[in-house]
């Protein structure tokens, strides 16, 4: 999606970028903006990010490796859970083994609120351990974690939301994104008084849904890097856009 939104971007680079489900950091590093809010439900992904900030260099041992990996699961899920260090720097460090070395790259929670990925099958993992390099980037961006009503735009930030899809999936945190909560960001969105793009699953009710709010919708296939099955193919996607 980023060559898409570059194209917006253009338009609207001195403005903050506000990304209420900010995920693996795609479009942020995409786009390179100066002053950017990046927020998501996941306070593990969060904290992963704000030690990359602080110049993060990964000092447990990463190998692939069913053992170990099943023991750093074990680890990981003792420290955000009794041990209540989710935000430490170990925490960090095993989320993202975790994450390079579970299966299908999926970051997935109980409902207990515990990591429950499996062991991954992959022929080669490549491990990052020194993350300094984005410290300079990550510089005058904030990190939040809270549900995205909780973020505070302002008129001039530009919103880019993606959101879970419109999918039978959604269980990327503890708590699940159902169609409740579709609706409730979609009149979110509407209330902003800046730019909005929006990215989802082009599903007939959030065409709908978007097209009712004066969106102006425009349809994309987008290919899937993530998925619960393994499914790589085109998917149809929408960009619903406001005062861009």
């Amino acid at each position: 999606m980023v060559p898409t939104l570059k194209k917006y971007w253009a338009k609207q680079s001195g403005r903050r970028l506000v990304e209420p489900f900010c995920g693996g950091l795609a479009v942020p590093l995409g786009l390179r903006p100066t002053n950017a809010l990046l927020n998501d439900i996941n306070p593990h992904l969060i904290n992963f990010y704000q030690w990359v900030q602080r110049g993060l260099k990964v000092g447990i041992k990463m190998e692939k490796d069913e053992a170990l990996y099943y023991d750093y699961r074990d680890r990981f899920n003792d420290l955000i859970g009794p041990q209540k260090a989710a935000d430490s720097k170990e925490a960090a460090e095993l989320f993202y083994y975790l994450n390079r070395t579970g299966y299908n790259g999926l970051c997935r929670f109980n409902q207990s609120g515990e990591f429950n990925v499996p062991f991954g099958r992959y022929k080669q993992i490549n491990y990052v351990q020194d993350f300094t390099c984005y410290q300079g980037l990550f510089t005058q961006w904030e990190f939040t974690s809270s549900d995205f009503q909780e973020v505070k735009p302002t008129p001039a930030d530009l919103i880019y939301a993606d959101p879970p899809y419109d999918v039978e999936f959604t269980q990327y945190a503890k708590e699940d994104f159902g169609w409740d909560d579709q609706v409730r960001l979609a009149h979110w969105l509407a209330r902003h008084e800046g730019p909005v793009i929006l990215s989802n699953q082009a599903t007939p009710r959030i065409v709908e849904l978007y097209g009712d709010l004066g969106f102006k919708l425009r349809f994309l296939k987008a290919p899937r890097r993530i998925s619960c099955t393994g499914d790589r193919q085109l998917a149809d996607e929408v960009l619903a856009t406001r005062n861009c």
